[in-house]
């Protein structure tokens, strides 16, 4: 698509270009497993590809999760659960997880993930907040949900396929409800504003807030991944995100089933090795994943032969800014440009890069532009819009946009609307195109010697510098200035601390950025405070700088 017809495309996008792709409709309501699962079943396509832990390698046709999913459902149904209640699952990348999810949205209940990073009270808070009736777990992680007060119905996935789990007095085993089951299960539909998923933030500023999804969600996770990720029928996608989490429930589990593509899921855990594995034996063409699993990679440079690429035609980035680094390093290593995208829990992806849109242009390290039914905006402290290459917080013209979906957070606990505006906390560039580049959260802003400084540009020029594998940068309270810079950098594994390096770091950004950007202080540390999500927690960080006054 041309720049011109990109132009035309945007300007003139309704969600009805998306809707008549769509079995269900916004008259009649929409069933998410019928979407993603059901429309591909009279197929031999392949829905599933699964790379085990223990178990050996194994694929699923549609039909296959399709039978799956409805002997499922009719098991929580057979259990009173259905329309609108939750139904969870904290289980790692398996087939099972797979079950689970379709089956509960084919019944018209709203799937809940649980990360298994998370410990008891993690689960605890989640659940009592839904009220979730029903909860999927394997015998490695049962132990976590002992502490939990009034659990609801527990059921065990199997560890080896063919066995049934060891359970508990009161637990159920998959395999054993599944086999008492029919195969057949029509789906329920549910009207488009109502939910299909009940989401929590990730918590990297103050208590994990509830977002239920609504079913009309599903049009914006379609456009993002046909035009941003650019997936196309011959792809071979793998999102490497984990669907514990919002964007690889959304674009590793929703996103690609809703085109007709297979998903992959690797239970092993992330390395460099088993990622550039995992590439080469199943062909990966097109590649999603954080700015931290980059980072591991391109640190871990050495894996690769002199001159060797994997040879992919896509690579995309979310949930935190792309480092321009890493960029350079994708192109060479990846075979492709990455491209970073921008979007929440909240929201989805609602700023990108395009993959099969020719966009006004490429700026390199910028999170692109609006999504199609979408129109993200950057207000300044009287929530105006702002002018080129001002700052301020980033922001969508709900008015504007469409495909927007989010109504508010579950059980109210913060107001993020302003008049028209739903307000990100994120601050960002405008640079006048209709682009935009992240320059940090709200709170991680800095106020040094009367300048406004944001952590991402001092964190990728430090990440330029060959000994640093990650960086993360706060401001230190300090009496004459409001706050110093500090940096705490994370070094290679073959490079040492030294106050020569901390010296040649700060010269290195007086050189690339300006003075008032140079870190007072660099501490070397051995690992960054973050969520189970890979996002830096800063405030950590911020409150341990605080601590050292």
């Amino acid at each position: 698509m041309s720049r011109k017809e990109y132009q035309s495309f945007y300007e003139n996008f309704t969600p009805a270009l998306i809707e008549e792709q769509l079995t269900g409709s916004f008259k009649d309501g929409f069933n998410v497993c019928e979407e993603i699962c059901d429309r591909w079943a009279t197929t031999d396509r392949v829905g599933l590809f699964y790379e085990g832990l223990k178990r050996p390698a194994s694929q699923y046709t549609y039909a296959e999760l399709q039978e799956k999913s409805a002997r499922f459902a009719n098991f929580l149904h057979s259990n009173g659960i259905g329309k609108g209640d939750r139904v969870a699952a904290l289980l790692p990348r398996t087939p099972d997880l797979m079950i689970v999810i379709l089956g509960a949205l084919r019944v018209g209940a709203v799937y809940q993930p649980l990360f298994t990073a998370f410990a008891s009270g993690a689960i605890a808070y989640r659940m009592d907040m839904a009220n979730t009736k029903l909860i999927v777990t394997d015998e490695y992680n049962r132990h976590k949900l002992d502490a939990v007060k009034a659990c609801p119905t527990i059921v065990i996935a199997d560890l080896i396929s063919g066995q049934s789990a060891r359970t508990g007095s009161d637990d159920l085993s998959l395999t054993d409800e599944l086999a008492r089951q029919s195969d057949q299960f029509e789906p329920v539909r549910i009207g488009a504003n109502e939910p299909f998923l009940q989401m929590f933030t990730s918590g990297t500023v103050g208590k994990a807030k509830g977002v239920a999804v609504p079913v009309r969600a599903i049009l914006s996770f379609y456009v993002y991944m046909k035009y941003a990720i650019g997936l196309r029928s011959d792809d071979v996608y793998w999102n490497v995100a984990d669907p514990g989490w919002a964007y690889g429930l959304y674009y590793a589990v929703i996103g690609p089933l809703l085109l007709g593509n297979g998903t992959h899921f690797n239970e092993n855990e992330f390395t460099s090795e088993s990622t550039y594995q995992m590439v080469r034996k199943y062909g990966i063409t097109n590649i999603a994943a954080s700015p931290t699993a980059y980072r591991m990679l391109m640190a871990n440079d050495n894996e690769l032969t002199e001159c060797s690429s994997l040879g992919l035609r896509v690579a995309s980035s979310a949930g935190e800014p792309l480092n321009p680094a890493i960029i350079s390093w994708a192109k060479r290593r990846l075979g492709c440009l990455v491209m970073d995208h921008y979007g929440q829990t909240e929201t989805g992806m609602t700023c990108c890069n395009y993959s099969d849109l020719e966009q006004p242009c490429v700026r390199m390290g910028s999170m692109g532009f609006s999504l199609p039914g979408h129109r993200v905006v950057v207000l300044n402290t009287q929530y105006e819009e702002v002018n080129k290459d001002e700052f301020g917080q980033l922001a969508v013209d709900v008015e504007n946009s469409p495909l927007f979906f989010f109504h508010g957070y579950t059980w109210d606990e913060k107001e993020p609307f302003k008049g028209r505006y739903y307000l990100t906390g994120d601050v960002a560039v405008s640079h006048g195109d209709g682009s935009y580049s992240f320059i940090g959260r709200d709170d991680d802003i800095i106020t040094t010697a009367g300048y406004r400084v944001g952590p991402t540009n001092i964190e990728s020029s430090l990440l330029e510098h060959e000994a640093v594998a990650e960086s993360g940068v706060v401001g230190k309270p300090n009496t004459s200035y409001g706050a110093i810079i500090k940096a705490y950098v994370v070094l290679k594994p073959s490079f040492g601390a030294s106050l020569e390096l901390e010296d040649d770091l700060k010269h290195r950004i007086c050189e690339r950025l300006s003075s008032h950007d140079s870190p007072c202080e660099i501490e070397f540390i051995n690992e960054l405070p973050k969520t189970t999500s890979g996002k830096i927690q800063r405030f950590i960080l911020r409150h341990q700088a605080r601590d050292e006054v």
